[in-house]
């Protein structure tokens, strides 16, 4: 497959992100982006996962001008609120937990001691306690103990931001509205046609054209994979609020209602807020009206209603078209992956256009079967969060609690009650230490208790334990709170 010209069909973030990408490491080939004023994005998703700084810098985005073209914040993690019972609350942050098995893992004898004095598990992770106490710094300039961090930011100005650097770099962009798409005699794409008559032809397109799935969807007829059988959800409010007087939280707030979830995005100018619920368990107008009660200022908009459906292309590269964002899939955005899959595709994607080699069928395989691996790891992940609930107040919680499990992740499940293995595939998109703080949090232990554990006494093994929280808390404490910290990263 020779690719000189590359079109991107849609804008919003996936769109400028493979336009940047595309512009800064494909030298000497056009990469040329057609979007509709019409049409607008979808923009709400705020929240990322650390990736998102691989990103960033791999593209050469500075940080601090990041963060103020973008109203960003930090982000160290998720706090979930009500999902094992009301009233209970955890965090999956992106922190270690340490040793994982054999005599020194720390869970291992936190749970062996089930001891109350020291406190919530994720008290043995720093950037867990950073958060409960609102506290960050950047790895690198503070704490010896490393952990990741992501950015909460508004996603039309990111676009936008990455939309400047694209045409600054040669991409160019295309105003109008795609009415026609031309088909060549492979069945591939050969151009598309704009409600003015233009054509634009390209060797490769990528389809950024969101929901609709224009080109690998309804042209190209790729199937969808439906996971709505683990993932119920087909609706969102959207609606952002005035910022309150709080502190200025450095994590995602999940929060669990009746038929599903809200969330809370802390940015520098406002706060973004969402219902994501599903319509079988609660009508739409019960949702918005749950969703402000959830707010904490002033709504900024009218909310406003999507509709989606959890799931995937059947493939995502089909002849000439590549899938990239919401046209390729949409996993809800509890954990914040909506991002980190179109960087996951798009990297993939870059690996095969910058390597020189002739892009053939094995190699567009491969590059399907990996992102049909990565969608149903994450898809896993997410249904973890829900199946260990003991909530049985509503429908929605009790259906959850009793439904049928992926196989990937039954087997998993099975693995940790029955022996503490944390397994991993490939193709993960979390980590061992991502699982163990939502097992930790759902207060979901293992059954046995291995027996090296014995070989610390329990003396010993509280002692380290206790010191461990005590060196975290002191650490912490000496930190800025984390508008402190991101007032003087602007002013950089």
């Amino acid at each position: 497959m020779k690719i000189d010209r590359v079109v991107v069909v849609g804008g919003g973030t996936a769109g400028w992100m493979s336009a940047l990408a595309l512009v800064t490491g494909l030298r000497g080939r056009t990469v040329e982006l057609i979007e509709s004023e019409e049409i607008g994005i979808v923009g709400v998703g705020e929240a990322t996962f650390p990736s998102i700084r691989d990103y960033n810098r791999i593209v050469g985005i500075d940080e601090a001008d990041f963060l103020r073209a973008t109203q960003g914040t930090y982000k160290l993690g998720i706090e979930f609120r009500d999902w094992r019972e009301r009233g209970e609350s955890y965090f999956h942050t992106f922190g270690d937990f340490g040793h994982l098995s054999g005599t020194d893992s720390l869970w291992g004898q936190y749970r062996r001691l089930g001891d109350a004095a020291l406190g919530q598990f994720g008290e043995q992770c720093l950037p867990t306690v950073m958060a409960m106490q609102q506290r960050f710094c950047v790895p690198d300039a503070g704490p010896a103990e490393p952990f990741k961090y992501a950015y909460h930011f508004d996603a039309a100005l990111y676009a936008d931001y990455l939309r400047k650097l694209a045409l600054a770099r040669g991409a160019r962009r295309t105003e109008g509205r795609v009415v026609e798409v031309l088909r060549r005699e492979d069945g591939g794409v050969r151009s598309v046609r704009l409600a003015d008559g233009r054509e634009v032809a390209g060797d490769l397109f990528i389809d950024c054209s969101g929901f609709s799935s224009l080109l690998l969807g309804r042209t190209l007829g790729e199937p969808f994979i439906d996971f709505s059988r683990w993932l119920p959800v087909d609706r969102a409010w959207a609606c952002p609020c005035e910022r309150g007087s709080g502190a200025l939280a450095p994590y995602t707030r999940a929060t669990a209602l009746e038929g599903g979830w809200a969330w809370r995005i802390p940015l520098q100018n406002r706060t973004g807020n969402g219902h994501v619920f599903s319509s079988r368990y609660i009508d739409e107008e019960r949702a918005r009206d749950q969703l402000l009660q959830q707010l904490d200022g002033k709504p900024l908009a009218e909310p406003r209603l999507l509709r989606f459906t959890t799931g995937h292309r059947a493939r995502f590269w089909v002849h000439n078209v590549v899938a990239l964002g919401l046209s390729s899939g949409f996993l809800e955005p509890l954990e914040s992956t909506s991002i980190f899959l179109i960087q996951s595709g798009l990297g993939r994607l870059m690996e095969l256009l910058t390597s020189g080699a002739q892009i053939g069928d094995a190699a567009i395989k491969g590059f399907n079967s990996g992102l049909v691996r990565q969608f149903a790891r994450i898809r896993d992940f997410i249904v973890l969060h829900y199946c260990l609930t003991a909530r049985r107040d509503s429908a929605l919680w009790r259906d959850m609690a009793s439904m049928d499990l992926p196989e990937t992740l039954a087997f998993r499940l099975q693995a940790w009650r029955e022996h503490g293995v944390l397994h991993l595939y490939d193709e993960e998109g979390f980590d061992q230490h991502s699982w163990l703080a939502i097992y930790a949090g759902m207060q979901h232990w293992p059954r046995c208790q291995d027996p090296v554990w014995q070989e610390l006494s329990s003396n010993d093994a509280q002692n380290a334990l206790r010191a461990r929280r005590q060196a975290i808390a002191e650490l912490v404490a000496r930190l800025p709170l984390h508008h402190d910290y991101l007032k003087a990263a602007l002013a950089r």
